[in-house]
């Protein structure tokens, strides 16, 4: 594998082309949290989900002797 400086250089800055495009689509397929926002309001079981997981987290700090905060 003895390529030159240029070949090499050649191949990185197709590879970063590639890289920069994929981050600018990755931009457009961003608005996917819009869709999901909102879809669990008043549900009782999401609730049930975000109150033991605050449940868990509050007993792991408390093991820890990490301050609990109030989320």
């Amino acid at each position: 594998m003895s390529d030159t400086v240029e070949q090499r250089l050649s191949r990185l800055e197709k590879e970063f082309a590639q890289l920069k495009s994929q981050s600018a689509n990755a931009g457009e397929r961003s608005g996917w949290i819009s869709d999901v926002t909102g879809s669990f309001q008043d549900d009782p079981e999401f609730d049930e989900i975000l109150r033991l997981g605050r449940e868990i987290r509050e007993a792991e700090r408390s093991e820890t002797g990490d301050p609990v905060e109030d989320a």
